[in-house]
């Protein structure tokens, strides 16, 4: 099966580009986009750090504070 079809070469044609320039932004898009993501993922794991930072000194203020009760009440 001899393929007896004069080749082309291949040409770069403007529906062909605007394609290819339009991935390429979407990409850039996309990559921007995940950075972001990141940056925000972090943000909330430093913030749910201080949270429960701030809940373990309130419950220590709290068990300071009951331990103190029963010092005074004890002789």
């Amino acid at each position: 099966m001899d393929d007896k079809r004069p080749r082309y070469e291949a040409f770069d044609c403007a529906p062909g580009l605007r394609l290819a320039a339009h991935e390429r932004v979407s990409q850039i898009h996309h990559d921007h986009l995940n950075s972001r993501l990141d940056r925000l993922d972090e943000m909330m794991e430093r913030l749910e750090k201080r949270l429960w930072l701030a809940l373990y000194g309130v419950v220590a203020v709290i068990l300071a504070q009951a331990v103190q009760s029963f010092m005074v009440a004890t002789p």
